[in-house]
């Protein structure tokens, strides 16, 4: 059962496509990530005396928030400042825009400044400040426009929503804060365990130290997520009339979902569809307590499907690290575009907190298109911090609460439709996986 808590606190936190809706119409906003100009890092020392409770307490998230900003005439920058109320556990990143203003001097988009829509990344360790540009055109005394969140900012708490900017030549210019730690680049640190070749790669039913298990620690099935498919096994059920859910081609493994032919039956429940997932939890090579997970693949973007690279602890579930997480059964979600990863605390099956993130990484980092190429998704895991990466760039950072835990991989295709599913492509093609330990 614990596979299923996991599986299922993931799904229950989102639940609407406005949390990752695309950027508004290019004509009317400027996209563009935020950039740092030099490295700043506090290090740990905000965390290290909190006390994680051996993986059942998390920091308090901090609260972003928009503050008023002023510039002279004459400027052709205003400098806005964003806020957190504290040091951040984690990565946040608030999308900003732009809007006209109320005041009795209105600044107007493309006739006093340029309007905008950016990404403010703030990064653990990062100062409590930055500053976002906006371009301006015509200050005139007294115009003032608005600098808001366009929603809540991604990892972080809503304060103060939205500011006015103002344009005053008897005050002083708000000054720029961009002072920040870079993206980390993912570089493996640890010792290479395990990598993926056709001799490596093998599976079987309950798996062992040499192959992947084709199911889950608590079997072939998740209801408790209202999956609808039965995790298949080609072996197992070879007279069933069902198309191979893994084999292994010249560019790699190919993990297949599918409509079944006819219904099959587990633990007293008949299924409509295959799901796939190879899991490491009986198989040791594959099982660290610090060092990384690579996993270099091609997305599915059917209806209905739900790929995933996660890790769950050897002791049980709670706790568990999503790499990645694709929500296909929602229609909002963007295959190509949106990502999750997420940290889930708790012991003996009982979630006491859910910490991650939703992101258009496509919109943020400049990486999209992962239906359409292969990509690779890592994690390092060491005491202080867990880092996500995309194609080698850090997408997202979080310090550790689980120290002194060991982990086992799964990678899977689940589906959760009643529908026809048959669009597009319910195969996750995975080329790579590489597994560090330090």
């Amino acid at each position: 059962m614990a596979a299923v808590a996991g599986r299922q606190a993931s799904e229950a936190k989102f639940t609407t496509a406005d949390f990752l809706r695309p950027a508004i119409d290019a004509a009317a906003a400027v996209a563009e990530t935020d950039s740092t100009v030099s490295f700043s890092s506090l290090g740990t020392a905000n965390f290290a005396d909190f006390d994680f409770a051996n993986g059942t307490r998390y920091p308090e998230q901090a609260t972003a928030s928009v503050g008023p900003a002023t510039y002279k005439p004459g400027a052709t920058v205003a400098h806005v400042p964003i806020t957190l109320d504290r040091p951040t556990p984690n990565t946040i990143i608030a999308r900003v825009m732009t809007e006209d203003g109320t005041g009795l001097v209105r600044g107007v988009a493309g006739v006093n400044y340029q309007p905008i829509y950016k990404s403010v990344i703030f990064r653990p360790g990062d100062p409590l400040t930055k500053t976002v540009e906006v371009p301006i055109i015509l200050g005139i005394p007294q115009a003032d426009f608005i600098v808001r969140f366009v929603e809540a900012p991604w990892g972080g708490k809503l304060g103060t929503d939205r500011a006015y900017v103002q344009c005053d030549f008897q005050k002083e210019p708000t000054p720029t804060q961009t002072e920040g730690r870079a993206p980390r680049i993912f570089t493996p640190s640890g010792t290479l365990q395990w990598g993926m070749s056709r001799d490596t790669l093998k599976w079987s039913d309950a798996g062992h130290d040499k192959a992947w298990s084709t199911k889950l620690p608590n079997g072939r099935s998740q209801p408790g997520n209202q999956e609808t498919g039965i995790y298949l096994d080609g072996w197992l059920y070879r007279d069933a009339g069902i198309e191979p859910p893994l084999r292994y081609t010249d560019e790699g493994l190919v993990m297949h979902t599918q409509k079944l032919k006819q219904p099959l039956e587990w633990n007293g429940v008949f299924y409509n569809y295959g799901s796939v997932v190879l899991s490491g939890h009986n198989s040791k090579p594959l099982q660290i307590g610090y060092g990384q997970y690579e996993f270099t693949a091609k997305m599915p973007d059917r209806r209905g499907s739900w790929p995933a690279f996660w890790l769950i602890s050897t002791a049980g579930w709670p706790p568990e690290i999503d790499i990645y997480e694709g929500f296909g059964f929602e229609s909002w979600w963007d295959f190509d575009r949106y990502t999750a990863n997420t940290l889930h605390g708790g012991a003996n099956i009982n979630r006491t907190f859910q910490q991650g993130i939703f992101m258009n990484t496509d919109e943020v980092y400049g990486i999209g298109g992962f239906t359409k190429g292969f990509h690779s998704f890592a994690v390092d895991i060491q005491p202080d911090y867990i880092t996500w990466f995309i194609d080698g760039k850090e997408t997202y950072q979080a310090v550790n609460p689980f120290a002194g835990f060991r982990w086992y991989p799964i990678m899977d295709v689940a589906v959760k439709t009643n529908g026809d599913y048959r669009d597009g492509s319910g195969d996750m093609l995975v080329k790579d996986i590489k597994i560090y330990s330090n």
